[in-house]
């Protein structure tokens, strides 16, 4: 019975999902960008750095969607690929904030207060430390420690964006660990590897996603913002950041240049951002609660 309500449960959500016009325009967005992050290397029309001087500013036609910049490189071709590396970046780097992130705030909220409840206060001290950094500013800080580039980009933006996982996973777990089932299994002798995999992390997974579907927003946000400083994805290899950067002494003139990359990345923080609204909406039951009840009105 409990199987079959918790099937219920996935096809009300999903219908629920799909009901929000916003939203499912919003996951249309982000499977275009999945697609395009999967297939940029074949659609591209033309190289990333082909280089054709003849033809530098070139404004949008037939021949060159976007333009192209002041090499004569085609925009939409380094468009293309610079989302691509964003993608790549921003799923990677919140992979590794999650990871690390929900281990510290799962394992942080089951002991507090009880057995190992110092573990919780150290752990969630060091996370307080973190916090109260800016993002950007740490990000920053560590990079230039360890020196620009993709991976360091990705370390950088994943552990500034860990804190945020440790304490939304704790908050959870502080909720759940003292519902009935859990305190059940527990006088059952159940060990407490099993509780954390088998009761905590399912019960707590929906603000997880949540949370995931806007970091994911802010990630690429950061990785432009380091590579228009110059510290992230270096030259060659295109940045949505590095791009804008680079046509500010073009504005005037080609305009395309900035436009263009701008708004690759303001589409793709939306898309992440109206999603990840909806998945709150489907996933948090007073809100959930309250969007059917309004449909169930005359």
């Amino acid at each position: 019975m409990t199987e079959l309500n918790g099937a219920e449960t996935r096809v009300s959500s999903w219908r629920l999902l799909a009901l929000n016009p916003v939203t499912l325009l919003s996951a249309l967005v982000l499977l275009t960008v999945a697609v395009v992050a999967v297939c940029a290397n074949w659609i591209a029309p033309y190289g990333v750095n082909d280089v054709d001087v003849p033809n530098a500013l070139q404004a949008p036609g037939a021949t060159h969607w976007f333009g192209t910049d002041e090499l004569g490189r085609d925009v939409l071709a380094r468009v293309l690929l610079a989302i691509q590396a964003s993608i790549r970046i921003a799923v990677i780097s919140v992979a590794f904030a999650v990871v690390v992130g929900v281990t510290v705030g799962v394992v942080a909220g089951y002991f507090a207060g009880h057995k190992g409840g110092w573990l919780d206060t150290v752990l969630m001290r060091v996370i307080d430390v973190m916090f109260a950094f800016p993002v950007l500013l740490l990000a920053l800080a560590i990079v230039a420690v360890l020196g620009p580039g993709v991976s360091t980009t990705i370390l950088a933006i994943g552990i500034v964006y860990t804190p945020i996982f440790a304490r939304v996973a704790r908050a959870s777990t502080l909720s759940v660990r003292t519902e009935t089932y859990v305190a059940a299994s527990r006088a059952g002798g159940t060990g407490d590897l099993y509780i954390l995999r088998r009761h905590i992390l399912p019960n707590i997974s929906g603000p997880l996603i949540v949370q995931t579907s806007l970091s994911l927003a802010f990630a690429i946000l950061s990785e432009a913002a380091l590579s228009f400083l110059g510290l992230g994805i270096q030259p060659p290899e295109p940045s949505l950041g590095r791009m804008i950067f680079d046509s500010q002494g073009f504005v005037t003139m080609a305009w395309w240049m900035a436009v263009f990359p701008g708004a690759a990345i303001f589409v793709i923080v939306l898309g992440f951002n109206l999603f990840g609204d909806g998945l709150r909406d489907v996933l948090d039951p007073k809100q959930r609660s309250a969007i059917e009840a309004r449909r169930r009105e005359p």
